[in-house]
C-alpha cells in the first residue's frame, strides 16, 4: 500500500523547503499532497503562488502516514499557533507507525507540541530557536549529522533551504522508497563528488 504525506501549507511558507519535498516523494511513488492552512492559494515567503491538493478542513489526517511542516517566515509561526497543526503532530507523534518532519523553523511545532523534550532534533540555527530546545537532545553545526537531517524514531528534523533535498531523500527512506535511487537520477550524487574535489 502506498504511503501518504501532507506537507502543509501556510502563507509565507519556504518555497524551496515544501515544493521540493513535495517533488521528491511524488517522484518516490508516493501519494503527497500540498495542504493549504488558508484558502485555495497558499503564497510563499518570496511570493510564489502555489495552488494547493487540498484544505485542511477538508481532510482527515488519519489518511495520511507523514506530516510535513516547511519552515519559512510567518508561515511557521502560523503552524505553531493552529490548535489543528498542534493536534495533528501530537498525534502522529504517538502512533508509531506515522511519522512527523520538520525543517527550519518549524521544528518550534513540536516544542509548542510538547514532544520535543528528550528528543534528539534540529532546527534553523540561532537563539531564537535553540532556546526552544533546552530540554532537548539539541543537534547544532559542531555537532556534524549526515547531511544536517536528524532522526529520532520516527520524528525527522532539519535545518534550512539549503539541507532540504537531503531531508527529502530521508523522508523517502523512511517510508521505504529507493532514496539511492532518487540520488542517483537527480545527479544529487554527482554533485556531492565534485564538492570533493
Amino acid at each position: 500500500m502506498s504511503k501518504s504525506i501532507a506537507v502543509l501549507l501556510a502563507d509565507g511558507f519556504e518555497e524551496g523547503e515544501a515544493l521540493f519535498v513535495i517533488d521528491i516523494l511524488r517522484r518516490a511513488g508516493f501519494t503527497c499532497d500540498g495542504v493549504s492552512m488558508q484558502g485555495d492559494i497558499a503564497c510563499g515567503s518570496h511570493g510564489i503562488r502555489v495552488l494547493p491538493d487540498k484544505k485542511i478542513e477538508e481532510i482527515d489526517p488519519d489518511s495520511y502516514d507523514m506530516v510535513v511542516l516547511p519552515g519559512g517566515l510567518p508561515g511557521a509561526d502560523t503552524l505553531r499557533d493552529s490548535e489543528a497543526v498542534i493536534d495533528w503532530v501530537k498525534r502522529f507523534d504517538a502512533d508509531p507507525d506515522k511519522f512527523v518532519a520538520a525543517i527550519c523553523a518549524a521544528p518550534q511545532v513540536l516544542a509548542k507540541a510538547g514532544i520535543s523534550r528528550g528528543r534528539r532534533l534540529t532546527s534553523y540555527p540561532g537563539a531564537k530557536y535553540t532556546a526552544l530546545f533546552a530540554d532537548a537532545d539539541y543537534v547544532d553545526d559542531d555537532l556534524q549529522t549526515e547531511e544536517c537531517v536528524v532522526t529520532d524514531g520516527h520524528m525527522i528534523t532539519s535545518r534550512g533551504p539549503g539541507t532540504t533535498l537531503p531531508f527529502a531523500y530521508k523522508l523517502v527512506e523512511v517510508l521505504g522508497g529507493d532514496a539511492d535511487k532518487l540520488r542517483q537520477a537527480m545527479q544529487y550524487n554527482a554533485l556531492k563528488e565534485s564538492l570533493k574535489g
